[in-house]
């Protein structure tokens, strides 16, 4: 689905209308005699991830279920108070408040100054990809979930900031809307990044032996154009993803990501050669690339030129 951009509703019944098809349905209640809204509400759909900025202009309370789906809120300005199981939870920048799928929540406190960066994941698919990710025996996401999570630092700033640049692309309504391999990556990589930032290592699972390791690597070469995501790759390797990441580092001496990169970047570099006809636009998206501006990067980091220069 493409991007969605709303008209400034000047009701607040249609602003909470609005908020509601795009995100969940909801109680919404302002204060007596508090000014119009200014809604600001775009989002980008991802299939079972779903991007947006979300700012109702005023100071807002809303009571929701959250149903069949998980939502996590970074506020960018002004702050975010909700009613957690063990008391308040006040979120500023730097922070996200994580709200449970169908756990009636209340945010108390959405200031008028508040926009907040949201991702809202899908219920089912979120607790496959953590027991895949995690390698917990099937169990609901919302029994590992924090209530807040920091995104100022470590492996939560890394997540804010991928979770940011997906952001930078609302303006664009077909973004990889034909091509559905690159989207169903984005949407791992989300997935991923918030639940190795969330939940602390287990420890559990084994580190991959050099057999596994290679079962990977061969099933990436034979299939680079496949949506491949850290839970898949893990899932073949027959272990968590943090694992499976200690193992390449042990065994084979890089990540399980720079090996598929540089698969794809060979085969785009034999169509870029060959008479494929394909645009080098095409190129990168054909073998998974998010931005033709990525794939020129990393190939010229790989190849010392630029894929036109290459095509000359």
């Amino acid at each position: 689905m493409p991007a969605r951009r709303s008209a400034p509703p000047r009701d607040w019944d249609r602003v909470s209308q609005s908020v509601a098809d795009a995100y969940f349905p909801h109680e919404l209640t302002v204060p007596a005699g508090r000014r119009e809204p200014r809604l600001t509400l775009q989002t980008l759909d991802l299939g079972p991830v779903l991007i947006g900025y979300v700012g109702w202009g005023a100071d807002v309370q809303v009571e929701c279920d959250y149903p069949s789906a998980y939502e996590v809120n970074m506020p960018l300005t002004g702050h975010l108070m909700s009613r957690g199981r063990h008391g308040i939870v006040t979120s500023v920048n730097g922070q996200a408040s994580v709200f449970r799928a169908d756990t009636p929540s209340l945010i108390s406190h959405w200031d008028a100054t508040c926009t907040v960066l949201g991702v809202k994941f899908d219920r089912d698919w979120l607790d496959r990809e953590a027991e895949r990710i995690l390698e917990l025996e099937p169990v609901r996401a919302t029994a590992v979930l924090p209530e807040q999570l920091g995104v100022d630092g470590g492996l939560g700033r890394d997540w804010r900031r991928l979770v940011g640049g997906l952001a930078g692309q609302l303006h664009e309504p077909q973004f990889f809307a034909d091509q559905p391999v690159v989207r169903e990556q984005l949407a791992g990589a989300v997935a991923a990044g918030f639940l190795l930032a969330s939940c602390p290592d287990p420890g559990t699972g084994p580190v991959p032996r050099p057999r596994a390791v290679g079962r990977v690597l061969d099933a990436i070469r034979d299939d680079p154009a496949r949506a491949w995501t850290a839970a898949d790759m893990a899932s073949l390797a027959g272990t968590s993803v943090r694992r499976m990441q200690e193992g390449f580092r042990e065994w084979a001496g890089f990540s399980p990501t720079e090996h598929l990169v540089g698969v794809r970047l060979q085969r785009a570099r034999a169509d870029i050669e060959g008479d494929t006809g394909l645009s080098v636009s095409e190129v990168a998206a054909r073998w998974g690339f998010s931005s033709a501006s990525r794939f020129a990067a990393a190939y010229r980091r790989r190849y010392g030129c630029s894929p036109s220069e290459t095509r000359r």
